[in-house]
């Protein structure tokens, strides 16, 4: 799948999301790494986004989920920065630092070169 389509999946996705956030009246918050804010322009290109979306924080470096989110250093040695255990600690400082209930994460790796 390229990135037009997985753009356009996202798309739909979060548009689903913002109706049941809209519906529910939450807003959500979201710490990115590899997709470098793509994540939240989705979110703030869609009309109306300021009733459900707060912030992003973009987390690029291991630094960044260090200083914005508390992610502890140790894990990202331990585990890799591209983990389960560190999106769950990017989402959970999110949570910490925003106070909202909603919140979502995202590590991984991008770019047309890959990664190691």
């Amino acid at each position: 799948m390229d990135t037009h389509q997985l753009t356009r999946q996202a798309r739909t996705q979060v548009k689903l999301l913002a109706d049941v956030l809209m519906q529910r009246n939450l807003q959500l918050a979201c710490a990115e790494s590899c997709t470098g804010g793509l994540l939240a322009k989705i979110c703030t290109d869609l009309p109306g986004s300021s009733a459900w979306f707060d912030r992003a924080y973009i987390t690029y470096s291991n630094a960044a989920k260090n200083q914005m989110l508390g992610v502890d250093a140790d894990l990202i040695i331990q585990q890799g920065a591209v983990s389960e255990a560190v999106a769950c600690a990017m989402v959970e400082g999110v949570v910490h630092s925003s106070g909202l209930a909603v919140a979502a994460s995202i590590t991984g790796i991008a770019g047309p070169g890959g990664g190691s």
